[in-house]
């Protein structure tokens, strides 16, 4: 058995070579990502391991299949750039990692919301210019704050354990309803409902055509002056340019963002400098005091990373000697 991995960081490998080690399975080992260009290196292998933000495209998808490759296990969640229709076309089987750790997610969640809370960020820029007064920038207490939890699936649960322990109050959002949640009865029955009644929406849904630019104009009249917006999920869930209107009327204290709708291409990129970032809008968030932009980290922490190669590649594994894998993603 021979698998093929493509975008492979550095801080990836040692998991690869460990896992490759323990098992005896060769594993090729490929720091380009999955396209037209590169596609051509998977020709005798048995499955690829993947992991992107760009689209695994149908022309890409064909040449797997042409090369008889019909197992494909991604190292994370989504699955929104996978073109369905060739994935049904060519019988490939999909895995993903759907747990690789909530609780990295969750975590920077919660700490970036403490952020803006205590306004480290304008308390920062103020110390770096010798300014160590602390009026007027005085914070909030999250044990006086209701917080709405948008999809309380396993990253939201974690979310909402760590608030429990400052002591905040919970309500929350999901089409499927978690049992024991459901018995300390946190859930509302609309969206507008949470708008309403939350001083801080954190969103943990997934990015599909029904959701995306949930957050939009007309969310944000529908919330709290003074509310406060996380994103630690996907970018498209928040529409961008109302966000931003939002902010300049004050309608949104502060937002806290991991992701971005135009992110691809952008994050996990050194451009040199801030002026050299190639798009207004993110720049226009990244110099705001209430507003926290990380590039897509949220997942980025020893353990996760970790699992989602070490998992993806057991997955993958499976798909080859089984046909079938826990992790399978029906299209």
């Amino acid at each position: 058995m021979k698998i093929i991995a493509y975008g492979i960081r550095d801080d990836e490998m040692p998991y690869l070579k460990e896992w490759s080690k323990e098992k005896g399975i060769e594993v090729k080992a490929v720091a380009a990502l999955l396209d037209d260009s590169t596609v051509d290196q998977a020709k005798g292998y048995d499955g690829a391991v993947v992991y992107q933000q760009k689209p695994y495209t149908a022309s890409v998808l064909d040449k797997l299949a042409s090369f008889g490759i019909k197992s494909l296990s991604l190292r994370n969640v989504g699955v929104d750039n996978v073109d369905a229709d060739a994935i049904k076309r060519n019988d490939i089987k999909v895995t993903n990692v759907p747990a690789y750790s909530p609780s990295a997610i969750a975590e920077l969640a919660v700490t970036q919301l403490m952020r803006l809370l205590r306004q480290t960020n304008t308390f920062d820029r103020k110390i770096a210019h010798g300014d160590l007064r602390w009026a007027p920038t005085i914070a909030k207490e999250l044990d006086q704050m209701t917080v709405g939890v948008i999809a309380t699936g396993r990253i939201g649960r974690k979310v909402i354990n760590i608030c429990r322990g400052f002591g905040a109050k919970i309500i929350g959002y999901d089409v499927y309803h978690n049992p024991e949640l459901e018995k300390d009865g946190i859930y509302v029955d609309t969206l507008d409902e949470l708008y309403a009644k939350a001083d801080v929406i954190t969103v943990h849904s997934p990015a599909t055509k029904e959701n995306e630019h949930m957050l939009n104009d007309a969310a944000f009249g529908k919330m709290k002056d003074g509310v406060f917006i996380i994103n630690a999920a996907r970018g498209v869930l928040v529409d961008t340019d109302a966000l931003i209107r939002a902010l300049d009327s004050g309608k949104v204290a502060g937002a806290a963002l991991d992701v971005y709708e135009d992110e691809v291409g952008i994050f996990n990129t050194d451009f040199g400098s801030f002026d050299a970032i190639p798009d207004e809008r993110l720049k226009n968030l990244i110099k705001r005091e209430n507003v926290l932009v990380t590039p897509h980290v949220a997942f980025y922490t020893e353990t996760a990373v970790k699992n989602m190669v070490q998992y993806a590649l057991n997955s993958n594994v499976n798909l080859i000697e089984k046909g079938s894998d826990d992790s399978q993603v029906k299209f």
